[in-house]
């Protein structure tokens, strides 16, 4: 049997490392926990349970607002539960989620879907929910061009994802409600521009090796990587495909840190900062470090300055 569905892919990031750490009795123990209520919580908001993977659920739904609306719930849920269950049982969960043409077969649901959110939430970070573009145009057009209460859509931009011969359109959920945005960015002593941020036009100015260039807002995401599709490549063995990406949130150029050895920030006249999957807000000028920090001379190093004419980088 076929339809049109749309597949959820959640699971537990870093459940093979957990095993090390707790020992095989009490990780199997924590892992079933958390994928039992994962189950629980997604029937709990309309959706249909195919199969548990091990380390996550896979599950259906029947609309894209529904959906989002569940999967909101869930992360929500879940960042309760992180300050609540014991610390052995407070393992973060990503989510994918793709909509399309499913077949069923004996229960269980094969298609491009389901391949595709599959691929998603491997992409997606621990605490992130990524969906595909069709799914966003699903929901927001059910719901009069509006994300579900409480939540919106980011775009992420064009992402290689396995299995695809394209790049794609991936889209974030952001969930949470309790947090301001700029309160999930790396807060540290550096003065704060939130006060001052322009009304007009922002621009980010990135140098690299001798060449300059300039992004606005509409630009963004900004991947910097060593992978060639990455806007600002960087092929130098130490820094990662994929190892950080410039986003555009609430007015600001934000700096997210997506790789294993981590990023340095350094402002003007301050101490380097450094970012280990953490974000913080980019402003004034300054200097981002891949993979190595500043005190290496040969470290493979941006320089950067926003203004309120765009965001250049050399």
């Amino acid at each position: 049997m076929s339809g049109t569905s749309v597949i959820v892919f959640a699971d537990i990031a870093g459940s093979t490392a957990l095993y090390e750490v707790l020992g095989n009795a009490r990780a199997t123990e924590a892992v079933t926990h958390v994928v039992h209520w994962l189950g629980q919580s997604v029937e709990s908001q309309g959706g249909r349970v195919v199969k548990t993977l091990g380390d996550g659920v896979l599950a259906t739904f029947d609309t894209a607002p529904r959906a989002v609306q569940a999967m909101a719930a869930l992360m929500r849920d879940h960042q309760q539960h992180l300050r609540e269950w014991p610390s052995e049982m407070c393992l973060q969960v990503r989510v994918g989620v793709a909509g399309g043409e499913v077949v069923e077969v004996d229960g269980d649901c094969y298609g491009d879907a389901v391949n595709l959110a599959a691929r998603l939430c491997e992409r997606a970070r621990p605490g992130e929910v990524w969906l595909s573009a069709s799914t966003v145009k699903d929901a927001e057009a059910a719901q009069g061009s509006a994300s579900a209460p409480g939540t919106r859509f980011v775009r992420l931009g064009s992402l290689p994802i396995r299995g695809k011969a394209e790049p794609i359109t991936v889209y974030g959920l952001e969930w949470r409600q309790d947090e301001d945005p700029d309160s999930q960015t790396m807060l540290t002593n550096l003065p704060s521009t939130l006060g001052t941020l322009h009304s007009g036009p922002m621009q980010l100015q990135v140098h690299w090796h001798g060449e300059g260039h300039v992004y606005s807002a509409q630009d963004m995401p900004l991947l910097l990587g060593r992978a060639p599709q990455a806007q600002v490549c960087v092929p130098d063995p130490r820094v990662s495909r994929e190892h950080a990406r410039i986003d555009w949130r609430n007015g600001a150029f934000v700096l997210t840190d997506l790789s294993r050895f981590g990023t340095w920030v350094r402002f003007e006249g301050f101490e380097p900062v450094l970012l280990r999957r953490d974000t913080c807000l980019l402003h004034g000028a300054g200097q981002v470090a891949l993979g190595v920090a500043f005190s290496d001379d040969s470290a493979p190093a941006l320089a950067f300055t926003v203004s309120d004419a765009g965001v250049m980088v050399q």
